[in-house]
């Protein structure tokens, strides 16, 4: 889908959600990411969160990390992992606010997507969160779910599923990958401005 549909001119005022594997960096289907060699960013997703950072106002990774739940990586090495990712993103011109991550292995943990409690962190950091003024960016059917619970716009790349028909229940827009989104999303700001 390439038509911006959200009604409200993204700004400052909106926060951005993100997932990480396979929207940030390269997915291991069916497997974990779990060291910093691991970790390959997706093309153009240093260009695109340049260009994210400069119309969002605050954004967050939200991100599943069951591997660490169940023993195949520690803590540490996710912090590893998210450090040098936010150092690596920063250093290409955009920025990463916080990350959260769930480590819980049990599908009914309250932080787990596509449940809400990463969200609700998120706007206990950050007060002045609007969900209605903030997009959710997935490539998981359970990250748009995440998105629709709390009234998010949401965006999914098919990064790993095949496109979905729109229109969706859960879905607003769908792209290959974070880079397409960002384009159009920079595309139709340009727009709204003149």
């Amino acid at each position: 889908m390439s038509a911006f549909n959200i009604q409200a001119p993204v700004d400052k005022s909106w926060t951005l959600f993100l997932d990480r594997d396979g929207v940030i960096n390269e997915e291991i289907l069916g497997s974990y990411v779990t060291n910093t060699s691991e970790f390959i960013f997706c093309d153009g997703a240093l260009q695109a969160l340049a260009t994210l950072t400069e119309v969002f106002g605050n954004i967050v990774v939200v991100t599943n990390q069951r591997g660490v739940g169940k023993g195949i990586m520690s803590k540490d090495a996710l912090r590893d992992i998210n450090e040098m990712m936010t150092e690596a993103i920063a250093n290409a011109g955009g920025r990463i606010d916080k990350i959260y991550a769930c480590t819980a292995v049990d599908d009914n943990d309250h932080n787990r997507k596509p449940n809400t409690g990463m969200a609700i962190q998120a706007r206990e950091d950050f007060p002045l969160i609007d969900y209605k003024r903030s997009v959710m960016v997935g490539n998981s059917v359970s990250d748009m779910e995440f998105g629709k619970r709390m009234a998010m716009h949401t965006v999914f790349l098919t990064t790993k599923h095949e496109p979905f028909v729109l229109p969706h229940d859960l879905i607003d827009e769908q792209y290959p990958s974070l880079l397409n989104w960002a384009y159009s999303l920079k595309v139709a700001t340009a727009e709204v401005i003149k």
